[in-house]
């Protein structure tokens, strides 16, 4: 048995999340994927809290099923490690500044015309082309420049900023699909592809209801806290211990049947509430309605309830909820894993799960270096060579690892 991607060869060139993201997930699947890092200090979320033993927890969750090797792309010779590295790879995965690469004669159409079937991915703030190309984009910003932020909070606050990295995951993903693309197509006995990921873009497209509500009518989506612009009540309420719950009844079944868990059906026999279309017309008034019945219940009672009559509902976990909660445990979305500096740690598997050799962590994340003579060796660099291109500091060793440990007599 195997797993799907093994076999395939990746190359990352990545920092924080986008990129790294990427190549895990193909990681995760069987590739053998190689992070090339710059010699000083790496990926940047290296120094990320919370720091365990001098190695950060949120660079192991990103960067698992990697090995790393340390470049200074600087100079010549640890280009040339690059190139070699590229002839025999199938995927380049890349999330630096656009044009950077190809300065350092490592874009998509060069290595490409050194290895025509390589796949080369490339994550950015706003793309490869248009006058932004150059411009610094991280998750916030771009969150800010696609309009995410414009629709998130209460109408009369400030927009309010996501909890999590959406700009940065969404476009993670969207680059793995590319990737996976990319190699259907080499498999089918074509050419590789170069590919261009934005954030942005991919922030604007996962914006499916406010997209369609602008481009078809003119309407410019507003913030409406947190209630759903197609649906009501398809939001959070209070309930009596002074807890939120979610609750979405969206269609006339369902708010029959909540009506009843509720013991509100004569007060929503109203007209003004009995269809969907009225419901939403008359939000403001069956708020009125709901909120004091459901301020009557505990959120756990109430979850129970709501459960039973068949009606999506949850109340609103912290982490500590959620990892205890036994949907959760009982699917092992927690899993521990041995690492050489963290210790026996705690982690998210990847949340696919296949009938048979489906994704698996089977490396922890790298120290920066780690592999540097390892991946020489097997490019066939002698010790004396490994050891002199460490000092000229083209490369970087791990700092327990003798140079030329791993390499070819």
């Amino acid at each position: 048995m195997a797993q799907s991607l093994e076999g395939i060869k990746v190359l990352e060139l990545g920092n924080y999340i986008a990129g790294p993201v990427c190549a895990m997930l193909l990681g995760d699947m069987g590739a053998e994927v190689i992070k090339i890092e710059p010699t000083k200090i790496g990926d940047h979320t290296r120094h990320f809290p919370p720091i365990i033993n001098g190695e950060s927890a949120c660079f192991a969750n990103l960067n698992r099923n990697k090995r790393s090797i340390a470049l200074d792309l600087k100079q010549p010779e640890a280009r040339e490690i690059m190139i070699e590295l590229a002839k025999k790879s199938d995927v380049l995965v890349e999330n630096y500044r656009p044009g950077a690469l190809e300065k350092l004669g490592l874009g998509p159409d060069q290595l490409r015309a050194i290895n025509p079937k390589l796949v080369y991915v490339s994550v950015s703030g706003y793309g490869q082309t248009g006058p932004y190309r150059r411009r610094a984009g991280v998750n916030f910003t771009v969150e800010a420049f696609a309009g995410s932020l414009s629709i998130t909070g209460e109408p009369d606050d400030a927009p309010m900023r996501t909890g999590i990295q959406t700009a940065d995951v969404v476009s993670a993903l969207f680059a793995t699909y590319s990737a996976l693309t990319g190699l259907v197509g080499v498999l089918r006995n074509r050419d590789g592809r170069a590919f261009d990921v934005s954030l942005s873009e991919s922030t604007i497209a996962m914006a499916v209801w406010e997209t369609a509500e602008y481009l078809s009518t003119g309407h410019v989506p507003q913030r409406i806290g947190h209630r759903h612009r197609v649906h009501t009540p398809a939001q959070l309420f209070e309930t009596g211990d002074n807890r939120h719950i979610a609750i979405s009844a969206a269609t006339d079944e369902q708010f029959q049947k909540l009506t009843v868990v509720l013991g509100i059906e004569r007060e929503c026999a109203d007209p003004r509430f009995t269809a969907k279309a009225a419901r939403k017309a008359n939000e403001d008034q069956l708020l009125e309605v709901l909120g004091p019945a459901i301020r009557k219940w505990n959120a756990k009672d109430l979850e129970e309830k709501i459960v039973a009559a068949g009606i999506p509902c949850s109340p609103v976990n912290d982490y500590a909820q959620v990892f205890d909660d036994p949907q959760v445990k009982a699917r092992g979305l927690v899993v521990e894993v041995d690492h050489p500096q963290l210790g026996r740690m705690k982690t998210v598997r990847n949340p696919v799960l296949m009938d048979k050799d489906g994704p698996s962590i089977h490396r922890p994340a790298p120290t920066l270096g780690e592999h540097t003579a390892e991946i020489l060796g097997e490019l066939g660099f002698a010790n004396d060579r490994i050891a002199m291109l460490a000092r000229s500091g083209a490369v970087k060793l791990a700092s327990d690892e003798p140079a030329g440990s791993h390499a070819k007599a």
